[in-house]
């Protein structure tokens, strides 16, 4: 069962206006209302949720401890994910003649040794094969049946994207900030794709249009998630910080313009205003309103707020 606090001032607002006379004028009406209106923020009356067991559990509700834990301090830039050059094969043809027969088409995933077109040279009229020098995918192609190509142009390109890397814009500013070794926190610019490599190569140029050099991550691709040209944040971890009380990001709900979390009191569960500290985009510190060693509400808070604000709402609040 899910109750707010408000209906008990609703009550003891009922109780009231019964046992006034009715004789009263309406001017001691209105001086009423007002009164009713500053008891809702009264002292000790807090704004709260009460759950069956059978309503949390069903919601997912995880209760844990604030308290001390690192935050991360970033550099947050711009990259991009590109084929792993390590992983990649240009075909060309062996010598210069008319595409034949054409097998692979752009996307198409092959196995080393795998035909991907027959060219007729253009001297001999004898036909060859062009194979894949690796197993991959087939990300460039520039054949069509018919067309005659050169020994020197690139018919397919293919590549193994079971890894991928991820090139990142330093700014000048910024190079001596980075460097390798240094963890990476790499959150895709729509999708929602999140992962965690390490920075092994820094340029040691920085380019005279861009006013950048590039730092490079590796990441495992399972499943192919991470597509060649997806834009990406990287925030590059340059330091790390104790703070005394933090909470999850998702811990946090903003409730009528304030920062609040869920705090678990027996029976309930109190919204409390916190005041914020630092953050590194997983984490956030409090400086105050929750106390080291309080049970807060890390997963399923934005489901107490929407009980909270349906409750109220249907209340007349």
């Amino acid at each position: 069962m899910i109750r707010s606090t408000r209906i008990l001032l609703l009550v003891a607002l009922g109780a009231a206006s019964c046992a006034r006379n009715s004789g009263e004028s309406k001017a001691g009406a209105q001086t009423e209302t007002t009164e009713a209106i500053e008891a809702t923020e009264a002292p000790g009356v807090t704004p709260h949720v009460e759950l069956s067991p059978a309503a949390r559990a069903a919601s997912g509700i995880e209760v844990h401890p604030a308290g001390p834990h690192p935050l991360r301090v970033t550099l947050d830039l711009p990259g991009e994910v590109i084929p792993n050059a390590d992983q990649l094969a240009h075909i060309v043809p062996r010598f210069p003649g008319i595409a034949r027969q054409v097998h692979k088409r752009l996307g198409d995933q092959v196995n080393q040794g795998d035909v991907l077109a027959v060219i007729e040279g253009n001297q001999s009229l004898e036909t060859y094969e062009v194979r894949s020098l690796i197993s991959g995918t087939v990300i460039e192609k520039h054949v069509t049946l018919g067309e005659f190509l050169r020994d020197d142009q690139d018919i397919y390109v293919v590549a193994d994207l079971a890894t991928v890397w991820v090139n990142i814009s330093v700014y000048a500013r910024d190079v001596h900030q980075v460097q390798r070794g240094q963890t990476v926190l790499v959150e895709a610019v729509g999708p929602g794709l999140r992962a965690e490599g390490v920075i092994d190569y820094v340029g040691s140029a920085v380019g005279e249009a861009t006013r950048a050099a590039t730092a490079r991550v590796v990441l495992p691709n399972h499943g192919l998630r991470w597509r060649p040209g997806t834009f990406v944040t990287a925030r590059i971890v340059i330091d790390q910080r104790d703070v005394p009380v933090a909470v999850p990001d998702a811990a946090i709900q903003s409730i009528e313009g304030r920062d609040c979390v869920f705090v678990e009191e027996p029976g309930r569960f109190v919204a409390r205003p916190v005041s914020r500290g630092h953050g590194d985009g997983e984490w956030t510190e409090i400086r105050s309103g929750v106390a080291a060693g309080e049970p807060v509400v890390t997963r399923g808070a934005f489901i107490l707020k929407s009980e909270l604000l349906k409750s109220e709402a249907g209340h007349g609040h």
